[in-house]
């Protein structure tokens, strides 16, 4: 049972009603439970191996759910690529406003060799941020645990990854993903040149900050801020507003360490940190990090979620167009990032705790995709992995809540 817990180890939390200036937001809020068990759930399957990871994904939601007493309504989705060939954009319109207007939203993955050479605005990237920024989703979780089953499949010696138990709170809606002025131009000697603009307000800082403490404050209370405060003005601002807000949690435990020795700390001694916040790009690139620590980027879940509204849910894998349509993709990820919305975007955790326990139950039984494989274990592709999960789902007795 301990195990399930340290599987994603958080708690709904809500912020403190004073800690965000009123101008700019409310609250940023859990939803809770309500008597009502009914729930509209938009699936965005994307491209690549998406479809495959949703399509398990949506009959564990659907078993765990019909247990707990919850009924969905799914309504099916195109974004990225898939988008693209349909109706020429990579986020319609309809498929934003379907998203909107649901309960929360689970994607599978976008992006693919045939639209590599688009234009900006054709590509399926550009469909996702738009999709975080029309939900106004701001703060990524994105939790990276080595589970006891699968300590062996880490690159890392056992000794350095078993234990490991660490969240990253990023930034997801600033900074130079989406900062102004950006794009090409000449400088002064007629050379061609390519530039971007990292760019906070102090509100976008303050409120990640408030996450990231009261993520790390039900956990260890130790939080560490990542930047480049060394060389980077914006970091440098960065680390300032992240001090000021300390100031709200004297029983939270702040550092900072600059992005570059976090990534070397991250292979070396990655059991120093629990809650690590950061900005846009370094959540980016060190999140894709921590989770090869934990043997295989197709176990981790993550959940994007705002000051309202639906949250969006999602496996950090990306299309893996390679072994697409071949049932190698392992599901996991993708049934995780359902358990993350029934824990923190509808509130039902009692469901979440039953898929939690049998994903574990599953890995206890010996069965393994692929990218997770060693030797003793049963080989298995995503459709029977998924089976399997479900099994444990209509057998398993979730925690007390």
């Amino acid at each position: 049972m301990a195990a399930s817990m340290q599987f994603i180890n958080l708690t709904p939390f809500r912020l403190h009603s004073t800690s965000i200036p009123k101008h700019h937001s409310r609250p940023f809020t859990v939803r809770c439970s309500s008597s009502a068990k009914s729930y509209n759930i938009t699936l965005l399957p994307g491209d690549g191996i998406g479809p495959e990871v949703i399509s398990v994904a949506k009959n564990v939601l659907n078993l765990a759910g019909s247990l707990e007493g919850i009924e969905f309504k799914f309504k099916e989705m195109p974004m990225g690529g898939a988008a693209l060939d349909l109706t020429g954009v990579p986020l319609p319109e309809e498929t934003l406003s379907t998203a909107k207007q649901s309960d929360a939203v689970l994607l599978g993955a976008i992006g693919g060799y045939k639209w590599d050479k688009n234009e900006k605005h054709l590509k399926p990237e550009t469909g996702l941020l738009q999709l975080r920024a029309g939900l106004k989703v701001f703060a990524n979780l994105r939790p990276a645990s080595v589970l006891p089953q699968l300590v062996d499949a880490s690159t890392l010696k056992k000794e350095v990854a078993e234990g490991v138990d660490l969240m990253v709170v990023r930034e997801l809606t600033g900074g130079i993903y989406f900062g102004k002025p950006r794009g090409f131009g000449t400088n002064e000697n007629g050379e061609e040149i390519g530039y971007n603009t990292e760019v906070y307000a102090a509100y976008e800082v303050d409120r990640i900050a408030r996450i990231a403490f009261e993520t790390a404050r039900k956990r260890s209370s130790k939080l560490c801020s990542v930047d480049k405060a060394n060389v980077l003005e914006a970091s440098m601002f960065w680390r300032k507003r992240v001090m000021a807000i300390a100031e709200e949690y004297p029983d939270v435990e702040l550092t900072h360490m600059y992005v570059d020795n976090a990534a070397m700390q991250l292979v070396r001694n990655p059991k120093q940190f629990d809650t690590i916040v950061t900005n846009n790009i370094f959540g980016d690139i060190l999140s894709d990090e921590a989770s090869m620590i934990t043997g295989s980027i197709g176990m981790l879940p993550s959940a994007s979620l705002g000051e309202s509204g639906p949250g969006l849910f999602e496996p950090i894998h990306g299309s893996a167009p390679d072994i697409a349509g071949q049932d190698k993709a392992n599901p996991l990820a993708t049934i995780l990032s359902a358990a993350m919305l029934l824990k923190y975007g509808l509130g039902e955790v009692k469901a979440a705790e039953r898929i939690e326990l049998a994903v574990l139950n599953t890995l206890d039984r010996g069965f393994r995709t692929g990218d997770i494989y060693s030797d003793g274990n049963k080989l298995v592709g995503c459709k029977e992995m998924g089976e399997q999960v479900l099994k444990s789902v209509d057998t398993k007795t979730p925690a007390s809540v």
